[in-house]
């Protein structure tokens, strides 16, 4: 890890305790006077607009051509996290590109590199190289209420700063990345979003990123959603200190079945649902365990599951090396196996 990137790793952390206030976007409680005659809703958005605007840019993604020249494929917003330069935004936004630059309020255009990306929860880290800009502080998503004000800034169709406002509509949903992972606790809000606006910032009335704008859903008025904050610091911490978010991985596929309700009442069940393991990968942690195709997993860790995406949620928390209990149902036996789940990126 490099000097910067441990630096804007211990900056980050360090803004829960309120250190490192110098060209933060974060409204403060004085210079208020010009908008006194202004409504409390207005206020706040103009006050957040205002602060928290320099910190949100543009970006734009391109590719070599055949001679030697950059071709833009695509644009998307950002915001800066650190002064740094390091920018949070969308994985979508830079998957797979050849170059990557950004373009700052003020108008100035700067080169970026990637630091890196996680498709599973659609979030990425680029890195600008310049230092002492503006930037936005990560929030906690997790005091955000339905009905709750918030302010969306990105660049819709490439205009840039566009502030659009709207209300939490509601909290804990789930949305499929493009990977197929279930991301969780999704927030659902109102504040109008175009193509342009992913990765863009979801803003409370205090300037704190609550959100990373993500998705729309097309030919829909008022349904708009966002990538918490609290999975963003998660992934950003994973992408500073190893270049990677670390997963759990176990080696099988599987799918939802129902259970009939005798052997529900049998095993002493409070899910009608396994998850049926379909395929078992080679020399895999699934396979070291003795697991086989056919068997019915009904508990990982004393947790039932119901679902595939009960057994991501669970890897995504547990440590990578540490045994974990799997309770499978084969035939009429119920038993217990230990697996010990390896880094999902080196076991493919």
């Amino acid at each position: 890890m490099d000097e910067f990137t441990q630096r804007a790793l211990k900056f980050i952390n360090s803004q829960e305790t309120g250190d490192h206030t110098q060209h933060r976007c974060e409204v403060s409680e004085t210079g208020k006077s010009d908008v006194e005659l202004l409504d409390a809703y207005s206020r706040a958005v103009i006050t957040v607009a205002e602060a928290v605007g320099p910190a949100v840019v543009s970006i734009s993604v391109g590719k070599q051509t055949h001679w030697n020249e950059l071709e833009q494929i695509g644009a998307g917003s950002g915001v800066i996290i650190a002064p740094d330069g390091y920018i949070l935004t969308n994985d979508h936004v830079v998957h797979n590109v050849e170059r990557l630059s950004v373009t700052l309020t003020n108008g100035t255009d700067m080169p970026a590199t990637l630091v890196g990306t996680d498709p599973a929860t659609d979030l990425a880290v680029i890195r600008a190289n310049d230092s002492n800009l503006p930037f936005a502080t990560l929030g906690d998503s997790s005091s955000l209420r339905v009905g709750q004000l918030v302010i969306a800034i990105g660049n819709p169709f490439g205009f840039q700063s566009t502030v659009s406002t709207g209300v939490v509509s509601a909290l804990g949903r789930a949305l499929r990345s493009q990977e197929g992972r279930l991301i969780e606790n999704i927030i659902q809000h109102t504040a109008p979003l175009n193509p342009g606006n992913s990765g863009g910032p979801l803003v409370d009335s205090k300037g704190r990123i609550v959100g990373i704008n993500t998705a729309i859903i097309v030919m829909a008025q008022g349904i708009a959603f966002s990538i918490p904050s609290d999975t963003a610091k998660w992934v950003v911490s994973q992408l500073l200190t190893h270049g990677r978010v670390r997963r759990g991985y176990l080696g099988i596929a599987g799918q939802q079945r129902p259970l009939d309700r005798r052997m529900v009442r049998f095993y002493h069940l409070t899910s009608e649902f396994v998850v049926e393991v379909m395929t078992v990968a080679p020399d895999s942690p699934a396979a070291r365990g003795g697991i086989e195709i056919g068997d019915l997993i009904v508990s990982i860790n004393g947790q039932e599951v119901s679902s595939v995406d009960h057994i991501h949620r669970f890897l995504s928390d547990w440590p990578i090396g540490q045994p974990v209990a799997l309770t499978i149902i084969r035939g009429r036996e119920r038993m217990e196996t230990k697996v010990t789940p390896v880094e999902a990126w080196s076991s493919r």
